[in-house]
Formats: structure tokens, sequence, C-alpha cells
């Protein structure tokens, strides 16, 4: 599986953005609005935006694999957030300013407790030994996934710590479009960062599973190419979002050769996610989920029994996924 660039951090937007005074379309409690000017951004120009891969950016929660207690594992992403009152003193002051920027916070004071395991992602900047909050006032980090932790159940579904595997939704390398869920060792995703994806995760604007039997997965990312891509231009990546098959996408993220992530959100362009059946959920999905290679209860509720039943088994959309006879 090839890797591409880690997403440790909040990635910047492919066009230079402005701050608008109305309501966010992808944070209810915002009274502002983040928009894409029609300006590249130099980073991007810098990078060669034009000779990096696109690829879809998905709707779900970022997770990482590292090695924690001496073996490979899967870390929640869970930024340190700053307490209500530092958080109204600094949305004050993105008001006044319409910037991030010259606000000063105190670690110490400012910002919630987190558990004793987590630690800061990376490439987050310290001072004074304390980590430096981002632009948008968090400081961006991870969070180990133990098995009886109930806050990361969904999170806990796509492991086998036993077993030392995961579940993962990736290109199929049968068949252009199709895409197949298998296990993959855990220490072959060590350092990448992945996306956990599902019933269970931001609203499942993919369609998968159910309450009765929900289905989550984590895709690479970087893995879900964009075939066919327009250019960097903001007209026409308007029309492609609004009017391409392919468009049916939650946002861009672009891998630069020099490693430099952008990225560019339905909601940078004014437009609406989730907004119909997504190209993710249409595309055909097979199932490479091999029992006999850990001893599964078959009478057990868990994913992995559950996938491994369908072993073989191909659906003509992901949304399709089913396990009941």
């Amino acid at each position: 599986m090839r890797r591409f660039g880690s997403v440790q951090q909040k990635i910047s937007c492919v066009f230079l953005t402005e701050v608008k005074e109305e309501q966010s379309r992808k944070r209810e409690c915002q009274q502002f609005q983040v928009v894409a000017t029609e300006n590249v951004n130099p980073t991007a120009l810098e990078s060669n935006i034009d000779c990096a891969l696109a690829t879809e950016k998905l709707d779900g929660t970022c997770c990482y694999v590292s090695i924690y207690k001496g073996q490979s594992y899967l870390w929640a992403r869970l930024d340190r957030k700053p307490t209500k009152q530092a958080d109204k003193r600094f949305k004050k002051h993105q008001y006044s300013h319409k910037s991030y920027k010259g606000f000063t916070w105190n670690v110490k004071e400012d910002f919630k407790t987190v558990p004793d395991s987590w630690v800061p992602a990376h490439r987050v900047q310290h001072h004074n030994g304390q980590p430096v909050p981002d632009d948008h006032g968090h400081i961006p980090g991870w969070v180990p996934v133990e098995k009886d932790n109930k806050q990361y159940c969904w999170h806990s579904s796509v492991v086998d710590y036993d077993a030392g595997v995961a579940l993962v939704l990736r290109p199929s390398a049968e068949k252009e479009d199709l895409l197949e869920i298998t296990m993959v060792p855990l220490a072959d995703l060590l350092e990448q960062t992945l996306e956990l994806i599902g019933t269970n995760v931001n609203g499942n604007p993919y369609g998968l599973g159910s309450k009765k039997q929900p289905v989550h997965v984590l895709v690479a990312h970087g893995s879900v190419h964009i075939r066919n891509p327009p250019p960097v231009d903001y007209q026409q990546l308007c029309s492609w979002f609004q009017d391409s098959q392919e468009g049916r996408v939650e946002g861009i993220v672009w891998h630069c050769n020099d490693g430099t992530l952008v990225k560019l959100h339905r909601h940078h362009l004014g437009l609406r996610w989730p907004d119909g059946d997504t190209i993710l959920n249409a595309r055909p999905v097979v199932v490479h989920v091999d029992g006999t290679k850990r001893e599964y209860d078959i009478t057990s509720k868990d994913l992995f029994t559950s996938l491994s039943q369908l072993n073989g088994h191909r659906f003509s959309r992901l949304q399709d996924i089913q396990f009941d006879p």
C-alpha cells in the first residue's frame, strides 16, 4: 500500500480564503464562514500543485497507527481544545480582527485536560516545552484506542489487536472501479493516517450499515484517487463539484510531490454537503475477510465475524452491504 502524506494537522485550502460574516455551513455555532477566493494559495503553487495527485477527501474521523504498549495500535484524533472562557476570548478576537492571528494563549490555563496517554500530533510547534495551538485554537493530537473504552467503540470495531489486523476499505487490484474490504496487518499501516467512516460517524453520508448491524471501515488517506480531476481553477472546480458524477465527494486533497497537502471542501465554495448520493457509496465492493485465518466465534456479533461470513461476496454498491440472508 503506497504511503501518502500523513494528516497530522489541519490542511490548508488550495485557494486563499477570506472570512464572511454569515452562518457557517460546517459548524452550527460558528457565526462566520471561511470561503475560498479565486486566488490559488502560494503554498500550492510553490509545491507544483499542477503535478499533484488529487484524492477524495473522506467524511469521517481521522485516525493514526503507531506503537503503544510495544505493539501496533490504532489512535483516535483528539484535539486539545480551549476552555469555554478561553474560547469566548478567542472567538471575540476572531470576530473583531477578522483573523486568527495576534491572539495570545496561556496553554497551561486556557486548555482542557486530556488523558495521560495523549500525545501531540507531529509537527505541532512547542514553546517553553508546551505545544502551541494552531490557527483554529486547537492542539492536534492522538489518544490510543483501548478495547474497553466506550467512547471509541466504533474505532475498536475495526481493529483486532490479538490478531494484529484492521478492517480497511481500499481500491481493489482486480478492477479499476472495484473497492474491497479486507484485513490489513496493523504493522503495515504504521505511521499512516486513515479515515474511519461508517454508520455512526458524521451522520454516515456513505450509507454504510444500519442501526441493527453497524459497518465501519478505515480508509488510508490518499488511497482513493480522483479520476480526471479538473485543473486548480476556481470556476472549473465549482462546475465539477456541481455537474460531474466524479464530483459527488466532500472535497479534494492534493498530495504534492514534496509532501505538501492542500485541500478544497465543498463548504469553501458555498456548496452543500452531503448532497444526495456520493460517488463512493455507488462503487461496487468485494469482501475479502477470511475467517479461517483466525478462529472467530460464529455466534459473535462483532464486525470481523460478520464480514468473514461474507468473504468473497460482491455487492453492486458499497451502501448495499448487508448481513441478513
